[in-house]
């Protein structure tokens, strides 16, 4: 009896072998610290000036550079060490301002080619090679106004549906602040109070104002929940963000009554992170007033009664109404594409029932009238004054295009007027994950460079590299020959490990690499299975082929049964585990899945290269 693999099957694992190798050798390649250079405004441009500029000015700063780069619309300039890094990176943003983007980088430094057919290095985590930290605080100030702007719409039409007549409606901004309603007499007056108390819970109304005034300010309890409320919301909303930019791993965690802890581990873009994150995009639909001259309101005239002076792209002045027929909360979903027509960029928006109804009502007795889409968008630079980081927090408000309604608009329709295709992709990832319930600043970043998590990547490396030697030596020892094959398989099964954890992008953490070294163990323990039993055999009387033939097959279900029952394990943990706990999970799945290939599959296929074509005596087992 001779044991022989079909050639079938020397050509799968040959295969799988070579794969294995394309997609671990990336991992040999180290990554640059970095600085990233976007374009912020839209005049603003990434090209070879900007390159010259932030050259010279480096060099006027005596900062060694590695490298400069254009990379398709951004700047790459790598240094040395994260030492110099940081220190360039205040000069850039000192010189560049604020129509860029500077952000801290690892920039990766595996060939082109390689980076052409897509194979890159798995990702590593906060503890082990870096990624970006971000600790943002909620603004709860907004939250308030935002409220209460709710409120000042809700007593409008309250009123409107009951026919009391009022004169204005204003938020007030002088203590105890509130909502102030003005009325022509005292008996409007006190009909209003009898009514907004029956439909509005959450707020005290103040009748004892001087006068034909009504002051409605917030509870304590009401503003409470309104903060809890926006804090989970902004949570729940940066989540699906983190979602859209693809990122392993994320952890996203309340700090306090005000905070939220974000960390993006092995994140490459950081200047896309930082800006899908902070930003508060969100569009308002409006009517064009009919009233009023733009250009005269735009050089000091004051703007018809409800209306608001906006501004279009190119700077021409336009007068829209106060009232908003939808906003971006209402948003199921947005797909950016091509517009037919014009060819441009265009974003296809499609509304929830609620947002379906008010767009059919505000467009139904208006088509043939233009309206407006209005992108809102909050941010938060950060400047030095005497010394001292200042936070400044601005909206830019723009309209991106004007149309005329030539139907009555409900579920979908589709906005057009973007600048590009990036920007419409941007525009529609923000509207999907949706609105952040109020505007947050991101108060404290931190880029953790290679330097960071040096002391664990050798401590995790070292420990592997001892359990990995330990184990070969005795497998070697014990085993003889047949320990050197599976001190072979054990080699193949950690190429396996890295190369589909770099094929999935996977992110390795701490954990991780403590799920790798009990894999070590675990696969040649499935080698100890086969060659006890095959001695077994072998004292049995059986010839050596038949022993080999017999170990295989009979150790099989062992084996299979004890690596079922813990990638089941392995399952619950990643289900309903979080962070560092999914990433132990993961590398222990991938790790039980390639173990049982290259101790079972791979080894055999050894086993029967050298000896299964021969007769022997004895096996050197």
């Amino acid at each position: 009896m001779l044991n022989h693999y079909p050639l079938w099957k020397y050509l799968v694992i040959a295969i799988v072998l070579v794969i294995g190798i394309v997609y671990a050798v990336p991992n040999l390649f180290d990554q640059d610290p970095a600085l990233q250079i976007s374009a912020e405004a839209r005049t603003a441009a990434v090209d070879q000036a900007l390159l010259e500029r932030v050259q010279s000015r480096l060099e006027a700063e005596e900062i060694p550079v590695k490298r400069l780069e254009i990379d398709a619309d951004r700047l790459l300039v790598r240094f040395d060490d994260t030492e110099t890094q940081l220190q360039a990176a205040d000069v850039v943003r000192d010189a560049l301002g604020r129509n860029y983007v500077v952000a801290l980088n690892l920039a990766p430094t595996t060939p082109d080619f390689m980076q052409a057919l897509n194979l890159n290095p798995m990702y590593l985590g906060l503890d082990l090679r870096g990624g970006v930290h971000f600790l943002m605080e909620v603004d709860m100030n907004a939250v308030r106004a935002q409220a209460l702007e709710g409120y000042a719409e809700s007593i409008r039409g309250l009123l409107r549906e009951e026919r009391i007549r009022y004169t204005t409606v204003e938020l007030a901004e002088q203590a105890p602040g509130g909502v102030v309603v003005e009325f022509r007499d005292n008996a409007a007056r006190d009909q209003a109070a009898r009514v907004l108390r029956d439909n509005l819970p959450g707020v005290n109304i103040d009748d004892a104002e001087a006068g034909t005034r009504l002051r409605l300010t917030m509870t304590q309890e009401e503003l409470e929940e309104r903060r809890r409320s926006a804090l989970q919301q902004n949570i729940t909303t940066l989540r699906n963000r983190i979602n859209e930019l693809g990122v392993a791993e994320p952890i996203i965690q309340q700090q306090g009554q005000e905070r939220i802890v974000v960390q993006l581990p092995g994140v490459q873009d950081t200047a896309r992170a930082k800006e899908i994150l902070g930003a508060t995009a969100t569009l308002e639909f409006r009517l064009v007033s009919q009233e009023g001259n733009p250009a005269e309101v735009a050089a000091g005239a004051r703007p018809p009664l409800g209306t608001r002076l906006y501004r279009e792209r190119d700077g021409r002045p336009v007068l829209l109404e106060r009232s908003v027929i939808i906003t971006g909360d209402v948003i199921n979903n947005a797909q950016s594409g091509i517009d037919q027509q014009s060819g441009g960029p265009m974003v296809r928006i499609t509304l929830d029932g609620q947002g379906a109804r008010r767009m059919e009502a505000g467009t139904r007795d208006n088509v043939g009238r233009l309206m407006a889409v209005v992108f809102i968008e909050t941010k938060t630079e950060t400047s030095l004054v005497d010394g001292e980081p200042v936070r400044e927090t601005f909206t830019v408000e723009e309209v991106i295009n004007v149309a005329t309604i030539r139907d009555v608009l409900s579920r979908q329709f589709q906005i057009t007027g973007l600048d590009s295709g990036e920007e419409a992709r941007n525009l529609a990832l923000l509207l999907r994950a949706g609105a952040l319930a109020a505007p947050i600043q991101i108060i404290e970043e931190r880029t953790i460079g290679p330097s960071a998590g040096q002391e664990n990547i050798d401590q995790g490396f070292r420990s592997a590299l001892l359990a990995f030697l330990l184990v070969l030596v005795f497998m070697g020892f014990y085993y003889r020959r047949f320990g050197l094959i599976s001190d072979l398989a054990l080699a193949v099964n950690l190429v396996l490990i890295v190369a589909v954890l770099s094929f999935l992008q996977a992110t390795l953490t701490l954990p991780g690499i403590a799920g790798i070294i009990l894999t070590i163990g675990m696969a040649v323990d499935a080698n100890v299975l086969i060659f006890e039993r095959i001695r077994e055999e072998l004292k049995l009387g059986n010839s050596p082929q038949a022993a080999i033939h017999t170990g295989f097959d009979k150790a099989f279900s062992t084996i299979l049964d004890a690596n079922v029952t813990t990638f089941i394990a392995a399952i619950v943990l990643f289900g309903f585990g979080t962070g560092p706990i999914r990433g132990f999970a993961v590398t222990l799945s991938i790790g039980i899945l390639t173990s049982m290939f290259t101790a079972i599959m791979g080894a055999r296929a050894v086993v029967n290269y050298l000896y299964g074509g021969r007769r022997l005596e004895t096996l050197p087992i």
